[in-house]
């Protein structure tokens, strides 16, 4: 196995200190020079790295994503149904993020506002929104759905995710049961609509529901940027 350039050994080695320091003080008591001290680095190389605490979130998001499509690697390329995918990827990533419960509820406050670059939303998350989003665009790979639905499944399976992800971190139950408990009830039902998406007589109501996502703008989340982490400009 190659071992990780030096630059990629640092660069991890901030992330973690940073993720440990936001577990222990919060986000907003921890400073750039506490998280270089504790990564052993000095300030203006933690800077060089990571302009500011948000790009640091950014490289945490960044790395997530890499986690859950290593988690769900097998689920994607099994013979299963699209609902055992469905459940697949999203308990992968409950797993994946499970020892980050505490740190995202933190957290969630400034990734909450619309306005801060730490929103799944923003520009500066792009990297890791397309990462996400190509996971469930490969789960819908074979997938027999309504073609009119198709371009824009993976992206509304993603947005599913981000309910499940807001779910989970107001989530109190012990290990956070019952956001298990949504992932493997909802996912059937999820699978079911897909069916009916090609019934004739149902057929509209799935495609005026895609062209609402398109109308307001939410169906330019996957397509902004190319495959995870390059642009199409």
């Amino acid at each position: 196995m190659t071992k990780p350039a030096k630059s990629e050994q640092t660069r991890a080695a901030i992330v973690e200190s940073a993720m440990r320091l936001f577990l222990e003080n919060g986000y907003d008591r921890t400073t750039m020079r506490a998280i270089a001290a504790d990564a052993g680095v000095s300030v203006g190389n933690a800077y060089y790295y990571f302009p500011s605490k948000e790009h640091l979130i950014q490289g945490f998001y960044d790395r997530m994503v890499t986690a859950h499509r290593a988690a769900c690697a097998e689920i994607l390329a099994s013979d299963g149904d699209f609902t055992t995918k469905l459940t697949g990827v999203l308990t992968a990533w409950l797993e994946v993020s499970s020892p980050y419960h505490a740190f995202a509820s933190q957290f969630f406050k400034n990734a909450a506002d619309p306005d801060s670059p730490l929103s799944p939303f923003s520009t500066e998350s792009g990297n890791a929104r397309d990462g996400g989003i190509a996971i469930h665009r490969k789960l819908v790979d074979g997938v027999k759905v309504d073609s009119q639905l198709r371009e824009d499944l993976p992206e509304l399976l993603w947005l599913f995710q981000m309910g499940v992800v807001l779910f989970w971190v107001h989530d109190k139950s012990e290990n956070q049961r019952n956001t298990d408990v949504l992932v493997r009830r909802s996912t059937p039902m999820i699978g079911k609509l897909l069916q009916l998406s090609r019934v004739p007589g149902l057929r509209s109501v799935t495609r005026e529901a895609a062209q609402l996502f398109r109308d307001i703008g939410l169906g330019t989340l996957g397509k902004s940027r190319g495959p995870a982490g390059h642009s199409n400009g």
